[in-house]
């Protein structure tokens, strides 16, 4: 069964720095593009940033000089930096892969389950 799994989050104060990592496990034989997303209370899931195959990286204008993403293709792992962290920031922060896995012909996108950011003021 092919899944993404976070971990990472937790409860920090503001300016404080949190890593969230994200792990594809599975029949796996390609990742194209992967992303981080984050869901706040009442509020629609919202991109934070995203990282091609070919590394190239985009962000949202809120963590632009703050958060930092990176893959490792080798282990199959996303990673987000996030230094300097604000109480908006907080949210269930989200893993998304373009993964061609056994028994599909084509990439599909996947999630995965979440998890929890918070910063306290």
């Amino acid at each position: 069964q092919v899944q993404l799994v976070e971990s990472g989050g937790g409860l920090v104060q503001t300016g404080g720095s949190l890593r969230l990592s994200c792990v594809a496990s599975g029949r796996i034989f390609s990742i194209n593009d992967m992303g981080w997303y984050r869901q706040a209370p009442g509020k629609q899931r919202e991109l934070v940033a995203t990282i091609t195959h070919g590394g190239t990286t985009n962000y949202a204008d809120s963590v632009k000089g703050r958060f930092t993403i990176s893959r490792d293709d080798f282990k199959k792992m996303l990673y987000l930096q996030m230094n300097n962290l604000e109480p908006e920031d907080t949210a269930v922060y989200y893993c998304n892969a373009e993964m061609w896995v056994a028994s599909t012909t084509n990439f599909a996108d996947y999630w995965g389950q979440g998890t929890q950011v918070t910063v306290s003021s």
